[in-house]
């Protein structure tokens, strides 16, 4: 599946209060792909001007979490999706609005088969945070679980 979602952006901003406290945009949504922008506010800026840290961590957080519901919303009637953990890596000072552009790290068929057989499947999220003039400045990978209802 490769259209647009739209929905998803809508839904996630409509039940998730940080999304709407950081004014998160989701700009794409995809079974296998989010971008998510972070608009650059006086209020959410660190010590050096960036963008704090937590603010772009919740920002890749977020695109992880649309090509989750993306990739597996037709599950949700009998799993829960949760973050596992995540290891994130900053690697430049983010200036300006920063985008975080999520992927899917394993087949939505090969999880779903997992899950199938009554296990808890595993899966990573790739995020690339990076600022308007698109050079990266940090990676995260977010681990998720399909966890199944009881």
């Amino acid at each position: 599946m490769s259209d647009t979602l739209s929905p998803i952006g809508e839904i996630l901003s409509s039940t998730v209060p940080m999304v709407r406290t950081l004014g998160l945009e989701y700009l794409e949504t995809t079974a296998e792909r989010a971008v998510v922008a972070l608009p650059d506010r006086p209020e959410y800026r660190n010590h050096v001007g960036g963008p704090h840290a937590g603010a772009m961590f919740t920002a890749g957080e977020s695109a992880s979490g649309a090509v989750v519901i993306g990739a597996f919303g037709d599950q949700l009637t009998r799993a829960v999706p949760l973050p596992v953990r995540v290891e994130v890596t900053y690697t430049k000072i983010a200036r300006g609005q920063v985008r975080a552009t999520a992927t899917l790290g394993r087949p939505a068929a090969d999880v779903v088969a997992e899950l199938d057989t009554g296990r808890r499947p595993e899966f990573p999220v790739e995020v690339v945070l990076t600022r308007e003039d698109g050079a990266e400045t940090g990676r995260m990978t977010v681990v998720w679980t399909l966890r199944p209802n009881s």
